[in-house]
């Protein structure tokens, strides 16, 4: 009896010893890295970057959620519920990879190749990708007709206080939000008069802190960490990546990792409606324009260029806004200290900050050191951004039953 005691017991032991871990596809950092590439590869401008984020976080947040049963939140836009004992990980896959072949149809046999690859690490992922399709597929044919397309300029203007140049993608302004009721709602009060104290004393500020002419390593690469022009992730990448390194360094599970990156992704393509709307309606000189016909003809911009868009509001600001905001929010904690390195950090290196809005901070300013942008545009996008990651924070993805809310954080 004893011997046969010992004999289970080794049997017992011996297949503890082989059971492997769960197979984890780490769906959302894998997708979402894809989604990051192809906007470098396509050189995507910031509104495109922050719709295709959205839509992609979006589907993965909706493809995990609905399988969540009786502990599923409110849809972002597909609601459930999926099959049930169905694979999250593979819901969450298949969904992004819907999305992504249709955005970026070029990479399509990448994305096939990686889907592929992930279903045969998962033991039954057949009902889980099935659903996660429906919801990617779904997600692509609501946003189809959403405003994106096609593109609209607003041509050059003329005259004290408008900015000179035709600039495209104003059609963005009238684009179907994806979380807030109406973008318009945090459309600022418009800019400083010309003739007003404070309108001065930002010009005063810009002319030196932006001026080529005065050399300064540590703006220069300030503005550069924050630049992130075009064959960058764009400043909403750029968020979406301290949210997924974070979230990565705190170990959260899928479905909390799909609800931050929607949450996020939404704020910031919301954002950008705000945005352009706000450029479109108060076309605002950029200071190199206002420098170069008031007080020095031959001033240039730290940056190197004049800006393709009006200057009121910083988009960057805006995004910053929003990107610090709901990470906040979120981690109800604006405290959360990391260390991040951005597209275009000048030599890859990387900063650290004790905080969102310290970051957010920073690359606001970065656009008065680059010579791009007023202050009162940086203090008015990081405020537009804000107002919209509150709204997001406080309608959206949130528990069915009980409290929504630990005051303003969502549960």
């Amino acid at each position: 009896m004893r011997k046969t005691w010992i004999v289970v017991a080794l049997s017992l032991v011996g297949g503890f010893a082989g059971a492997q871990a769960p197979v984890d596809i780490d769906s959302v950092r894998v997708w979402n890295g894809f989604a990051l590439d192809a906007v470098r590869v396509t050189r995507a401008t910031d509104a495109d970057a922050a719709r295709m984020y959205a839509m992609v976080n979006v589907a993965m947040y909706d493809a995990v959620n609905g399988l969540a049963g009786a502990r599923a939140r409110t849809a972002a836009l597909v609601p459930g519920p999926g099959p049930r004992n169905a694979d999250p990980q593979a819901a969450a896959a298949a969904a992004a990879h819907e999305v992504l072949i249709a955005l970026d149809p070029a990479r399509a046999a990448t994305y096939d190749a990686r889907l592929a690859a992930d279903l045969a690490r998962l033991t039954r992922p057949q009902s889980g990708a099935a659903w996660g399709r429906h919801v990617g597929q779904a997600v692509v044919s609501v946003r189809t007709n959403d405003g994106s397309t096609p593109v609209e300029s607003q041509p050059a203007g003329e005259g004290p206080g408008v900015f000179r140049a035709a600039w495209s993608g104003t059609q963005y302004r009238h684009v179907q939000p994806f979380a807030v009721a109406d973008p318009g709602r945090y459309i600022p009060a418009g800019p400083p008069a010309l003739t007003s104290v404070p309108y001065a004393a930002a010009l005063a500020e810009v002319a030196i802190l932006g001026d080529a002419a005065r050399p300064d390593p540590d703006l220069l690469a300030t503005y550069q960490y924050w630049s992130l022009p075009a064959g960058s992730d764009q400043p909403p990448g750029e968020w979406l990546r301290i949210g997924l390194e974070v979230a990565t360094a705190r170990h959260l599970p899928l479905a909390e990792q799909t609800r931050l990156t929607a949450l996020l992704s939404m704020g910031l393509a919301d954002t950008t409606v705000a945005t352009v709307g706000t450029k479109y309606q108060y076309r605002h000189w950029r200071p190199t324009t206002a420098i170069r016909e008031t007080t020095d003809p031959t001033w240039s911009a730290r940056a190197g260029s004049v800006g393709g868009t009006p200057e009121y509001t910083s988009g960057h600001s805006s995004y910053s806004g929003a990107g610090a905001a709901v990470l906040a929010g979120y981690f109800c904690d604006d405290a959360v200290a990391f260390t991040h390195v951005t597209d275009s950090a000048p030599g890859g290196a990387a900063r650290s900050y004790p905080g969102f809005s310290a970051a957010a901070s920073e690359a606001g300013r970065s656009r008065v050191y680059g010579g791009q942008h007023f202050e009162f545009s940086n203090q008015a996008g990081l405020s537009t951004g804000r107002g919209v990651a509150a709204e997001v924070l406080a309608t959206r993805l949130l528990v069915r039953h009980g409290p929504t809310h630990v005051g303003a954080c969502p549960r």
